[in-house]
């Protein structure tokens, strides 16, 4: 059930007509679902689903130190970025904690377009204007102008490119774009970023343009044959491809190593960065560790149960379902050390009922591996 004071998306007209049940999502009205949280699951991951994503919090960064910035207030190395090209990053706190995990696109040779999650806008804006102090560099929150359309599946190529009001720049057509690249176009009149990106594991764009123009977008993308998805189906996607969640997986109080995360964070080269410090001197001895665990049966733990070892509590889930691609229980879970090697035999206090569980590989479901 939605809140009446959160912010209507873009899109909102468009969902109410398509039946949607709306959810608050960090102060946004967002779809949860159309019809069946099962049924948009495995749309994704059969043909193409469409999802909502105007919640997100997207800056652009331009100016002739924008790659020395970002360098400096990312715990990843712009700079290294090609133009047209797109990672993934942490923001970190001085003691090394995550203030938000980010993708940055590197759009030209002085413009960054830096997209970071909904409840994290404020935080992420307040860091980049307070670490811009020393670098000539204008950042600028496009949020309220945007909106964020994703289509992700295996049909999602044809999709996109039956549009015939999309017309990228450089290239002919978005299968040309490459995993985690990123083309300017225009959608008619309107500018527009295609990106291959994704939170799903499947293939698949994210398309960012001007708020006005996403519902005409919307229905054409649906008359290409995506099939409209809501919030739901978007985390039990991300969860099979063990993908984290900030406010799930990722906190202030987490060090990017704990999560699995210290290759996202380039230690390797001599350069000062905020937060690099803490991240030298590693997390307190016994800091539990980010693993994957499969359960037997079909209760799945939630975020908050515990996780056992010999009747003995050795960690917590964050993130919990009954997987819909697999048919088993799959959780992500902070664990102690000692017990955080792949098959190490555990337990899910699921509501007091004890299911038999293990330390699994991620992700859960890989789309090469399934396909």
């Amino acid at each position: 059930m939605s809140d009446n004071s959160s912010r209507p998306s873009p899109l909102d007209d468009v969902h109410v007509a398509a039946g949607a049940a709306f959810t608050d999502f960090a102060g946004w009205r967002m779809p949860v679902r159309y019809a069946s949280d099962l049924a948009e699951h495995e749309t994704v991951r059969t043909a193409a689903g469409v999802f909502d994503l105007s919640h997100m919090a997207e800056f652009l960064i331009g100016g002739t130190h924008a790659a020395a910035f970002l360098d400096f207030a990312l715990g990843g190395r712009a700079s290294a970025i090609a133009p047209g090209r797109a990672k993934y990053a942490l923001l970190l706190a001085e003691d090394g904690g995550i203030l938000d995990d980010v993708v940055v696109y590197r759009l030209d040779e002085h413009r960054y377009w830096v997209v970071a999650n909904a409840s994290n806008r404020e935080v992420v804006a307040a860091a980049l204007s307070e670490r811009r102090a020393d670098f000539d560099v204008a950042v600028d929150d496009e949020t309220d102008r945007c909106a964020l359309i994703a289509v992700q599946g295996p049909d999602a190529v044809a999709v996109v490119s039956a549009i015939t009001g999309l017309v990228l720049g450089d290239l002919a057509v978005v299968s040309g774009i490459p995993y985690y690249g990123v083309a300017a176009g225009d959608y008619g009149e309107t500018p527009v970023l295609v990106a291959r990106t994704g939170y799903t594991g499947e293939d698949g764009f994210e398309l960012y343009l001007d708020a006005d123009a996403a519902p005409a977008l919307w229905r054409d993308l649906v008359d290409a044959g995506a099939v409209p998805c809501g919030l739901a189906a978007r985390d039990t996607l991300r969860l099979e491809a063990g993908m984290p969640l900030y406010g799930h997986e990722l906190s202030r109080d987490t060090l990017p190593v704990q999560a699995g995360l210290h290759r996202v964070v380039a230690l390797g080269e001599p350069r000062a960065f905020v937060g690099r410090a803490a991240l030298e001197a590693g997390p307190v001895a016994g800091a539990r560790l980010l693993v994957g665990i499969t359960g037997e049966g079909k209760r799945a733990a939630r975020a908050g149960y515990r996780v056992l070892r010999e009747g003995s509590e050795v960690g917590e889930v964050t993130s919990g379902a009954l997987s819909p691609s697999l048919g088993i229980p799959i959780a992500l879970a902070y664990v102690d050390p000692d017990v955080s090697e792949i098959g190490t035999e555990l337990s899910l206090d699921v509501r007091g009922t004890v299911i038999p569980a293990r330390v699994a590989p991620l992700p859960f479901y890989s789309r090469k591996a399934s396909s």
